[in-house]
């Protein structure tokens, strides 16, 4: 009997100290993983996120980049970290929904993480060789199904968000292209721009600089709105595939567990971010919509999309083994 009386006084303490430690938050540097090698957009992102929170919180917070695994090294370290607000994880929706939903991983999004804020949106951007004699998204549906099985797009491999983006256009349309994938966006881009493939759905970063030039011709933006960066190019969805979106996000989360203050904390500095010209005009440089969303539309985006690219996946007979 005593021994209990004794365990139930060490809890009680336990719960009384955890909130004062979760007020004093934080008491020292915070560490930042971010799953990709510098000069990214998951990078870039995460840096402005890490500047914003550092410059705010009165702490620095060191940007820690964990590469490797598809971006799983850098999620595994995260929830290998204590829960104490000091380890945070640059997520993205490739880590956090595409590859769960195409692959078998040691986590689970919506379990093994607390979302603390999605910062910005990287719709998918569909554009096809100005070879190919096209201006619309119509015209190109068109050639597409009367040649299904002559045209070819590039992606940054398989499984990347842009052969995602392209599987959900062809599965939504009923259509057939051929599928070549590359090591990473750039060469993928590369092979759009030599004429080497007919399509990329590439990401804004990707896509925008090429804009202007007479080698390609953009087509949709697969977000929910118009790109500020492309104001005249209308999202999939106008052009003719009603409800259409694709798009990966970039944002900051916590291993799950983590004391809700500091969740508070963390959110409630995050949330102010896009306030902030300065902070806005950075991510649309980077080709981003600035979002700064809350935890709750952060915890509805991870399984909304985890959702429908499990379908795709399903429907489509897309697996990474």
């Amino acid at each position: 009997m005593r021994t209990l009386r004794l365990c139930a006084m060490a809890l009680l303490g336990l719960a009384l100290v955890a909130p004062a430690e979760a007020q004093n938050w934080p008491e020292r540097p915070l560490r930042l993983l971010v799953p990709f090698a510098p000069g990214g957009v998951t990078d870039s992102i995460g840096r402005l996120g890490a500047e914003w929170l550092g410059a705010r919180l009165g702490q620095n917070v060191v940007v820690e980049n964990r590469t490797g695994g598809n971006g799983v090294i850098a999620v595994e370290a995260a929830l290998r970290s204590p829960a104490d607000g000091y380890t945070l994880l640059t997520a993205s929706a490739s880590q956090m929904v595409m590859l769960p939903a195409l692959t078998r991983v040691s986590y689970d999004a919506a379990r093994d993480f607390a979302p603390v804020s999605i910062l910005g949106a990287n719709p998918q951007v569909l554009a096809v060789s100005a070879k190919l004699g096209v201006t619309t998204l119509t015209e190109f549906l068109a050639k597409l199904r009367a040649a299904p099985e002559g045209l070819s797009y590039s992606s940054g491999g398989n499984g990347s968000s842009n052969h995602l983006a392209m599987a959900l256009l062809l599965h939504r349309t009923g259509l057939r292209a051929v599928h070549v994938p590359y090591r990473g966006g750039a060469p993928a881009m590369q092979a759009l721009l030599a004429g080497d493939v007919a399509a990329y759905f590439g990401n804004p970063s990707d896509i925008i600089p090429h804009a202007g030039g007479g080698a390609i011709r953009v087509l949709g933006v697969a977000g929910r709105a118009r790109m500020a960066a492309l104001p005249e190019v209308p999202t999939i969805a106008e052009a003719g595939v009603p409800g259409f979106v694709a798009e990966t996000w970039n944002g900051i989360v916590a291993p799950a567990g983590t004391p809700a203050p500091v969740l508070e904390k963390l959110a409630g500095t995050l949330n102010t971010a896009c306030g902030d010209a300065g902070f806005r005009a950075a991510l649309e440089r980077l080709g981003t919509v600035p979002v700064c969303a809350s935890p709750a539309a952060m915890r509805e985006a991870i399984a909304m999309d985890g959702t429908q690219w499990r379908e795709l996946v399903q429907a489509a007979g897309l697996r990474l083994e």
